[in-house]
Order: C-alpha cells, then sequence, then structure tokens
C-alpha cells in the first residue's frame, strides 16, 4: 500500500492538478485560532484558507478525497464542524488538542457523517495518548512534527523521529488499528533531511500518510500553472516510483537508513542556532 500523499491548497486550479498527479487528499486549512501566537516568528505556513472554500474545492474534485482542518475545540467547534461536513468534507482533522475529552466531543460533533482525524501535535496529547486511544471513532492520526517540536522546545523538527517519540507513537497507533503518518516532505533530492531518507522512514514504521509540503511544490514562486503541473506530475511519480522500489526491501536496509536519518538529524539540529 503506498502513502496517501495530501497537498494544502485552497486554489480550484491548483487542487485539480495535485488530482490529476495523484495527490490522494486535498487539504483545506480552517485552522487559524491561536496559530500565530506559536508560529507566527517561524518560516510556516498559515493558511488563511475561509469556510467557503470547502463548497468551492469540493465542487472540482472528482477522485480525490477533501481533508478539512479545523480549529480546535472552541465555542463554535460544533457549527463549524456541521458547516464544513455539510460542505463536503470527507475527513474532517482536530489540530492542537490536549485532552481525551477534547477528543471525545470532536468525535461527538462529527457523528460518523465524515471521517475522523487527529493532528497530534502538543506535549499534552502526547503524555494523555493512551486515554485519548481509548475513544471510540478516531480514523486517522497525523503526528504534527512542527508544533510538537516546539512544544518540546527542539531546534529541528525530525528530532522527534531521532529520540523515538515518533516511533513510540506509531507502535500506539498500529496496535490500536489506527491509521497514521507524520511530517511532510519536499521533492525527492531535496529537504535538510532528504525525502528519501523520510519516505524509507514511513515504510520502517508502517505508516500510511504524509504532507507534501510547501517547498515540494511552492505555488508563490511557481505561479505559471503548466509549470505547476509538471512540477507535480513529475514529483509524485518520483515518489511512486521510489516506494516501489523500498517495498520489499529486508530489515537491515531500513536499520541503516534509520541509522543514517539519526546522524543527519543530530548535524542538522547542532547547526540550527536557537
Amino acid at each position: 500500500m503506498t502513502l496517501k500523499l495530501m497537498y494544502i491548497t485552497n486554489q480550484e486550479e491548483i487542487a485539480k492538478v495535485a488530482e490529476n498527479s495523484g495527490v490522494d487528499w486535498i487539504f483545506i486549512d480552517l485552522e487559524i485560532n491561536g496559530k500565530d501566537a506559536r508560529q507566527g516568528h517561524l518560516d510556516t505556513v498559515i493558511s488563511r484558507h475561509s469556510i467557503d472554500d470547502v463548497k468551492k474545492i469540493k465542487k472540482v474534485l472528482t477522485d480525490s478525497e477533501l481533508l478539512v482542518r479545523v480549529n480546535p475545540i472552541y465555542e463554535g467547534s460544533k457549527d463549524e464542524i456541521d458547516s464544513v461536513i455539510n460542505d463536503g468534507a470527507d475527513i474532517v482533522m482536530l489540530p492542537f488538542f490536549k485532552t481525551r475529552e477534547e477528543v471525545e466531543l470532536f468525535v461527538n460533533y462529527v457523528n460518523g457523517r465524515a471521517r475522523v482525524c487527529l493532528l497530534c501535535e502538543t506535549t499534552e496529547a502526547v503524555e494523555n495518548i493512551d486515554s485519548i486511544l481509548k475513544v471510540q471513532g478516531i480514523d486517522y492520526i497525523h503526528i504534527g512534527l512542527n508544533d510538537l517540536h516546539l512544544g518540546y522546545n527542539m531546534r529541528f523538527m525530525f528530532e522527534l523521529l531521532e529520540n523515538g517519540t515518533v516511533d513510540m507513537l506509531c507502535n500506539k497507533f498500529e496496535a490500536r488499528g489506527i491509521l497514521y503518518g507524520f511530517g511532510g516532505i519536499a521533492q525527492l533530492g531535496q529537504g535538510a533531511l532528504p525525502a528519501e531518507n523520510i519516505i524509507t522512514e514511513h515504510y520502517r514504521l508502517n505508516s500510511n500518510m504524509v504532507i507534501l509540503s510547501r517547498s515540494f511544490c511552492n505555488t508563490k514562486i511557481s505561479t505559471d500553472i503548466r509549470i505547476i503541473e509538471e512540477i507535480f506530475k513529475l514529483g509524485v511519480n518520483e515518489i511512486r516510483n521510489f516506494e516501489a522500489k523500498i517495498m520489499g526491501k529486508e530489515k537491515t536496509f531500513f536499520e541503516e537508513n534509520k541509522r543514517v536519518v539519526k546522524n543527519k538529524v543530530v548535524e542538522i539540529a547542532y547547526s540550527i542556532t536557537k
């Protein structure tokens, strides 16, 4: 089974290009509450998508599914969740939760009308993960390395892979029969930690999904739709070919990659000044 690829966009033309290239989930990001305070100082994407985008993007999709990240639980959560489901969200994602109670509330609000995806990205969620996983109705969990590494006061988000946190969480998710993934990837051959190494780690950990990061195709830089089409077709194709190549590899291959990743992550982390 190949990785489910997600791409964040609220532009119809780009959503269609991503779908045609084989991206599985188009990702609309409505999360804004508290995000500026957490990530405003970083070179991260704060999407500024709007609730109207759900209907708009759903209309252009025929094969890809629509994932919508809503805000963390707040007084308007029920209305927001009702609205995105009515407008066509196939999967609804809850970010920045900390407690079992928040997850229970979220699952109740979704009420079986869409699939439930949790974004595990707080230290509290990690600490409470055993009780959180007892909640019935969780379909997917994605580990959000960006906010989580900030929560642990780390320098580089893949330190969570190096120190065993991602392994520990993936093992727990797998034991509960929940599909899971972590982090994002750039094009093959790119990224501070090359995408090939990260994809191999996904396979070692039996991960099911990954986000194509902003650097995979930065539509602020590449604005010509034909160039964007080329980038997507080539990029997704390369990922699928690489997956086919590593699928049947021996355990030693994955252990060796894990060692390489560990060393690279330590090296990168040390080179980043706080």
